[in-house]
């Protein structure tokens, strides 16, 4: 395969960005995915997957699923979560410890708003139309 240039990716970009309504994630439960390589282990992962567990059953969330994933490269930003939330972009929060956590289940989960301050990775703003989340 050839190499494309920036020129190349910006034409494709700018021909896909109306083609979809943008990542969010679907209609189904409540993903929670927890980064629990050697370094988010080290950076307190664990303290912060319990605190979800925790948090969720508190809140009466049962739609959610948590689950537990390797190295997401970001280790300059341990623990991090990914969190699929119906109607809401897909979003990476980086530094989750267990007072994150809470306010990802209480604020991004329950309310349907985002916690901002701690979004590492987030889609680009305009590939999904009308900024769906983003308040």
């Amino acid at each position: 395969m050839a190499k494309m240039s920036v020129k190349d990716l910006r034409a494709v970009r700018a021909k896909l960005a109306g083609t979809f309504d943008g990542p969010a994630s679907d209609d189904g439960p409540v993903r929670i995915q927890v980064g629990l390589g050697t370094c988010g282990i080290a950076a307190g992962a664990r303290q912060a997957l319990a605190a979800f567990e925790e948090e969720l059953e508190k809140a009466g969330v049962r739609n959610a699923e948590i689950r537990q994933t390797g190295c997401m490269g970001l280790c300059h930003s341990e623990p991090t979560v990914e969190v699929r939330c119906p109607g809401m972009p897909v979003v990476i929060y980086g530094n989750v410890d267990e007072d994150t956590a809470r306010k990802i289940v209480g604020q991004h989960i329950a309310r349907k708003r985002l916690v901002d301050e701690r979004i590492y990775d987030r889609p680009a703003v305009d590939l999904f139309v009308g900024g769906k989340g983003t308040e």
